[in-house]
């Protein structure tokens, strides 16, 4: 499944589960002293990309994109004689 398909609450979930793998992974390297902790961060780092927010639309795009729709209303309804 490909991250760009994740709801906002899937994600939530797979990031709280990341951290609990760093977690786990740091204990185990305390108890085993090993090095390779740097490699496991940067794995799991890897398969979790940021998630970018979505662009939002300015105040005048909404204005012309209601205007639009208000003119095609107003078309439909002279058409059918209202």
């Amino acid at each position: 499944m490909s991250l760009t398909n994740l709801t906002p609450s899937q994600l939530r979930k797979a990031a709280s589960l990341v951290e609990k793998i760093e977690k786990l992974q740091n204990k185990l390297n305390e108890l085993l002293g090993a090095p390779a902790a740097a490699e496991a961060t940067e794995a799991i780092e890897a398969v979790v990309k940021p998630v970018h927010k979505r662009k939002k639309i300015s105040a005048a795009g909404i204005a012309r994109i209601r205007a639009a729709q208000k003119a095609r209303w107003a078309k439909v309804h002279a058409a059918q004689g209202k």
